[in-house]
């Protein structure tokens, strides 16, 4: 999946200029990191001769002067989702999404300052409350961040070009590549401008003159803009604006890091239309499904997504898609999913209405109906945003998912789609579906291609040169979305035309006159840079290979801001195995070496990756098996004896923390760092004050009439509360049963049974058999062959419980067992019984990952509810990765994982402090200073004396 090196030389000097100009911790060391983020979810590739992370504004200022000192260029990358090759480089790459994040929301949420680390959905949760978004709506909000939305003049399904980038941004601090900040948003920014950079002001006036001056350049302008348009430069701020500082800050826009630093920018939102309905229209064929768009459009549609026949036969392929597909005999046909949005159900209702009279006069193949359904319409949906999951997730192992897009006039699209699938055809791609937006003219189509191979690298610079001709053939643009990036920059000149592309290079010139920011992007006069520098991809391993290196995971994972991410753990895997297949024995060494801190050590095997990755990827699951092929044998025996006396270990840790709590701290402190020290991090836990006392032993109850069984986790054994008061977990379970009448009973044994969780994640067989086979054999005879339900009170053991259960179904009985979290079963069967007496003022609430993959975090909150009118779920919640023993082992680790949530948290006082899993709680106790208990510890003490008759 790797380039051999030919990257400049990251010099003594220049690495030691970068740490005093920018600070050292500013300079990335790590090899493994260089390469990781050397990836990007473009099909390029190409290695950083140096990394950098800057602070500030001015760290860029001077980063800019001294990069250009030694002679190199920079590029910038964030999200790193970029499709188009924008955001790799061979020179200085420059890291800004874990430095620039900070949001403020301004005038009710009509505005919004942003930085450009933020990814599109951190903005929008902060903006929810006050009932407004962002106008750009791209697909990969998720983890897009504003920096690419900025430099790629991102739009969306919904906002076409009235809500985009360019139409929303009202204004923007922006560091030039002379080092020069220029602050748009004040009042005199046009006359600082000219001031600070006579020479720039003067060029923008005398090329707006030139443009403005040309009838054809006029003419051309306003025709490629009145489409989506990512192609070369914004030229339309020629025309929209007068004052040359304006049109450099439109000019910035989509120019893709060449012309300078975005380091903050506001924007104008949109309101949201909560009230929305959603339909599916079958036509027979592509032409008859193109032709209906401009009346949809007409009926005021928030978005017209088009499938073409291969879409609809591989949603056919997957069984998930609905009626109106399945029942379709596909040969041609072609599909439209409509959505209708409204301030008020009374808007939605009477737009809906007038669609529907559309409807009824159209020539469709299967029946069409709108719904506002949350359920049918997500079932809808999961049509288009599947495609991409089932195309890239069904590759050829070797091959690169590709994802283009291009936009034509509406009138256009069917012709040019048709041309298209020709195209595929006559190219020999199979399954290259073509979706998107055809409201716009704009749509998205698929290639799965092996660049490994000459021969299907010659097929790709065949097929681009084709699609080049035919979208330009219809008078489109060859970026609608994407960028230009080095994928398309070869064909700039040929899409604008001689004098629109010599205005170009002249801005290119006028403004960025050394080449700093991101050379050869853009516009570069190399006519094969887009078949240059092309990612392969080797097979490796199974959880590998799937990968596309989108970049989703990125955000909900707890390593991201000291470690790696679930992507980069993945590519840092192809990056081993393709140094070991070129025989550099000894950079494989320094990757391997630095991948057992950087990728093992440091993950908290949440899984939070498979709920964003779009081809169902859990790195977790990757992290466990090389953790279990790096364990000793003295490693896995040690643990497993541990499980074959689970009950004196549980109990002994729960002392040893008890006793620790009677020494001074230093003292524990003192002997844990010492064994650390000697036997290594991963291997000993650190002490710290912090911790608590164990806890009582798991409570023990048979009762032959009971409706559950009940499993103490044994953490309340060995965590006792965080300030040693109140009942554990376990025993506020019990309480709030026996207080609304609800029999349970725990297994006989209890003591030595356990979830297998703390195995597992370690990948540690030997423990993980003994204790499975142990747990498994006691619930089910506990629960009568699976006919009461096992309720567990920590949402990780309940997880642990249903994944052991699964990995012995295919060979046991014990698929009948059924597991439910303690608050999922207090919320359905207890909640409904007891009267609260005692509410709580405010209560922050840390959901988990394990609530998360269980669907229980709804019912977390309901009880949250039922005890606090003022429940609070911060914006930056995120895995805590305490992980089991993971916060104690690599305590850097947490607090990484925990700061953004804890600053939140502390920016008012709680009442009440609550999660649903011990060690999640030790670890935001730990974060904010304040302690984090049992969601049912608090609703034990809510309704004391509290209980309804039943």
């Amino acid at each position: 999946m790797t380039v051999a090196d030919h990257r400049p030389v990251a010099t003594g000097a220049l690495l030691e200029d970068l740490r005093t100009w920018c600070g050292r911790d500013a300079v990335v060391d790590s090899e493994l990191e260089h390469r990781a983020l050397a990836h990007d979810a473009s099909h390029y590739l190409l290695q950083p001769a140096a990394v950098v992370r800057p602070r500030s504004a001015a760290d860029m200022g001077n980063l800019f002067r001294t990069v250009s000192r030694h002679g190199l260029g920079l590029t910038f990358r964030s999200g790193g989702t970029s499709l188009s090759g924008q955001a790799v480089t061979d020179q200085v790459l420059v890291d800004v999404r874990r430095n620039f994040r900070d949001v403020e929301v301004l005038d009710g949420g009509r505005r919004v300052r942003v930085q450009p680390g933020a990814t599109v959905r951190q903005v929008n949760a902060r903006l929810a409350p006050y009932g407004h978004k962002l106008g750009p709506d791209p697909a990969s909000e998720a983890a897009c961040t504003i920096g690419g939305v900025v430099a790629n003049n991102s739009s969306g399904m919904a906002c076409g070009t009235r809500a985009n980038t360019y139409r929303t941004l009202e204004s923007m601090v922006v560091v030039l590549p002379s080092g020069t900040t220029v602050d748009t948003a004040v009042p005199d920014a046009d006359a600082r401008l000219r001031a600070l950079e006579p020479a720039l002001h003067a060029g923008l006036l005398r090329l707006r003159e030139r443009v403005r001056a040309d009838p054809a350049s006029v003419r051309t302008i306003e025709q490629q803009f009145s489409m989506k348009n990512t192609m070369g430069y914004g030229l339309n701020s020629f025309l929209d604006h007068d004052e040359p500082v304006r049109i450099l800050e439109h000019l910035l826009i989509g120019s893709e890091g060449t012309l300078g630093f975005v380091a903050r920018a506001v924007f104008r939102t949109v309101p949201i239309l909560p009230f929305a309905s959603t339909g599916l229209l079958v036509f027979p064929d592509l032409a008859s499904a193109t032709r209906t768009v401009p009346a949809l459009v007409g009926t005021h549609s928030a978005t017209v997504e088009l499938l073409d026949a291969t879409s609809l036969k591989v949603s056919q392929r997957t069984g998930l898609a609905p009626a109106q597909i399945m029942d379709v005999d596909v040969d041609e046909h072609a599909a439209l999913l409509v959505e209708y949005q409204g301030a008020t159900p009374e808007e939605e209702r009477e737009l809906s209405a007038a669609a529907a009279g559309l409807f009824r006069s159209l020539d469709l193949a299967a029946p069409a109906a709108l719904t506002d359904d949350p359920t049918a319409r997500a079932a809808l949906w999961t049509v288009r945003k599947g495609l991409y999951t089932t195309v890239a997730g069904n590759r050829p192992s070797g091959s690169n998912a590709l994802l283009e897009d291009v936009v034509v006039p509406v009138p256009e699209l069917g012709e040019t789609c048709e041309q298209l699938t020709a195209l595929f055809d006559a190219h020999g791609y199979r399954d290259s579906v073509i979706f998107g937006h055809a409201k716009d003219g704009n749509v998205h189509f698929m290639l799965n291609e092996q660049f490994d191979r000459p021969d299907l690298l010659a097929r790709y610079e065949r097929f681009t040169q084709d699609m080049v001709a035919l979208v330009l053939d219809h008078r489109g643009s060859l970026k609608a979305e994407h960028g230009t990036g080095r994928n398309m920059a070869p064909f700039v000149r040929r899409q604008y035309g001689d004098e629109l592309y010599d205005v170009m290079v002249e801005l290119k010139r006028l403004v960025d006159p050394a080449g700093l920011l991101n050379p050869g992007v853009l516009l570069n006069e190399d006519p094969a840079v887009y078949v240059r520098d092309l990612k392969t991809a080797p097979t490796v391993e199974q959880e590998v290979d799937r990968c596309v290196e989108c970049g989703y995971c990125e955000p909900v994972c707890p390593s991201k801001d000291i470690t790696l991410t679930p992507r980069q753990r993945i590519v840092g895997r192809r990056e081993i195995a393709a140094a070991e297949e070129r025989g550099d024995a000894a950079l494989a060494a320094r990757l391997r070496a630095e991948y057992d801190y950087e990728g093992l050590q440091t993950c908290a095997v949440d899984g939070m990756c498979v709920t964003a990755c779009p081809v169902l990827i859990n790195t977790g699951d990757l992290v466990r098996r090389l953790r279990a092929e790096n364990h000793s044998r003295v490693a896995d025996a040690g643990w497993g004896a541990a499980a074959r006396a689970w009950g004196a270990t549980t109990t002994g840790a729960g002392l040893g923390l008890t006793a620790a709590k009677v020494l001074p701290g230093a003292l524990p402190a003192a002997a844990t760092a010492a064994a650390r020290a000697v036997l290594g991090a991963e291997h000993v836990p650190q002490y710290k004050d912090e911790l608590p006392a164990g806890g009582p032993a798991r409570p023990r109850r048979q009762d032959a009439g009971a409706e559950a069984v009940f499993f103490p986790a044994c953490i309340n054994t060995m965590f006792g509360p965080p300030d040693g008061e109140g009942p554990t977990a376990s025993e506020a379970f019990l309480a709030l049963c026996d207080r609304a009448g609800v029999r349970v009973t725990v297994p006989e044994g209890i003591g030595s049974l356990c979830c297998g969780t703390p195995w597992k994640s370690k990948g540690l067989p030997s423990g993980w058999a003994t204790m499975s086979q142990r747990t498994l054999a006691a619930l089910w005879e506990a629960s009568g062959q699976g006919a009461l339900p096992v309720v567990c009170d920590a949402a990780s053991c309940t997880e642990g419980l249903e994944t052991m259960a699964e990995l012995a179904a295919a060979s046991s009985e014990y698929h009948a067992l059924r597991f439910v979290d303690a608050v999922e079963f207090v919320a359905d069967r207890v909640l409904g019984r007891l009267r609260v007496t005692r509410p709580v003022g405010s209560m922050a609430l840390h959901p988990t990952c394990s609530s998360v993959h269980l669907g229980v975090t709804g019912a977390f909150e309901t009880i949250a509810r039922a005890i606090s009118e003022d429940v609070v779920v911060p914006k930056a919640w995120g895995c805590c990765a305490y992980a089991g023993d993971r916060g104690m082992l690599h305590p850097e680790f947490t607090a990484s994982a925990t700061a953004a949530e804890a600053r939140e948290v502390n920016q008012r006082r709680f009442d009440a402090y609550a999660s649903l899993n011990r060690t999640c709680e030790q670890g935001m106790t730990e974060a904010t200073g304040h302690a984090y208990r049992h969601v049912l510890e608090h609703l034990e003490a809510a309704t004391r004396l509290g209980a309804r008759p039943r």
